[in-house]
């Protein structure tokens, strides 16, 4: 099967009362531990590129990776570009092959914020590619942007409902408490307002910086509405610590494929248990 975009999956998910998993890739042995994960669960897999990675990889070259692991497994993947704040790179990877593309106008002011993501839905959809915004502003670190805790903007439902009537995006990523890297302390989900939120909009709701956030937490966020939830810390995490124990272990191995496949596997581990927590085994 050829990769695919997310509306149909995402509305499903939103029906059904469980959440897609975003999964952060960086390098082939990310996207093969992802795609791994999703043949091994029969479930759809998201397969998340950020600027930095499509920078780092290659647009075309992710696209191919992830087409060749597509039609291998026999599961709906989506090629999503995350986070893009650069409308030439937005037109790289839908010319690309990408199906689905974030446009993160959440530094903008409304009108700006309307306007550059309309053209990025009317760009998208004419491609067939379903677009994720986001309204709000999420704390934390994404690659090079930190958002302070002065600067974070939980998403009003009022402001949601005009944004996705205004804009007609397929998903909208929510501020409600979460925050991008590594938590310093447990953070506290505003569930009411997601709540309003998820009754205010008629489009599947996104949870980023999900890494980190308590399993009771993501069960009750996707109680409430969240259809998808992004997951890139917990992955780079477990992938920098099982190369980092490899080496320790045996700094006289030289050979890649013998490091590497002990840090796939680990990511797989991770990525296995999200998608058990997220209630998509076997969604396929």
């Amino acid at each position: 099967m050829d990769l695919v975009n997310s509306k149909e999956l995402l509305e499903r998910a939103r029906a059904g009362g469980y959440a897609l998993g975003g999964f952060n890739i960086h390098n082939q042995e990310t996207i093969q531990a992802v795609v791994e994960a999703g043949f091994e669960h029969r479930a759809p897999v998201i397969l998340q590129a950020t600027p930095g990675t499509v920078k780092y990889t290659g647009s075309d070259l992710l696209v191919a990776m992830a087409r060749a692991l597509a039609i291998r497994a026999n599961v709906p993947i989506v090629l999503h570009l995350d986070h893009a704040t650069d409308l030439e790179l937005i037109e790289e990877c839908v010319k690309a092959g990408f199906t689905s593309v974030m446009f993160d106008g959440s530094r903008l002011k409304w009108e700006e914020n309307i306007r550059l993501t309309r053209w990025v839905v009317g760009l998208a959809h004419s491609k067939g590619l379903t677009v994720e915004a986001e309204l709000g502003r999420i704390g934390g670190q994404e690659e090079v942007t930190i958002v302070s805790d002065s600067e974070v903007n939980y998403t009003d439902p009022g402001d949601a409902r005009r944004f996705v009537q205004e804009t007609g995006v397929d998903s909208l990523a929510i501020a409600i408490g979460t925050a991008h890297g590594v938590y310093k302390n447990e953070p506290k989900l505003d569930l009411q307002r997601l709540e309003a939120i998820a009754l205010a909009v008629n489009v599947p709701l996104v949870l980023h910086g999900a890494s980190g956030v308590p399993d009771a937490a993501i069960t009750r966020s996707i109680s409430l509405g969240i259809s998808k939830i992004n997951i890139a810390t917990d992955l780079k995490l477990a992938l920098a610590a099982a190369l980092r124990s490899a080496l320790l272990a045996k700094p006289e191995e030289n050979d890649p494929r013998r490091y590497f496949a002990k840090a796939r596997g680990e990511v797989k581990n991770v990525v296995s248990q999200k998608m058990r927590l997220f209630g998509i085994e076997g969604r396929a």
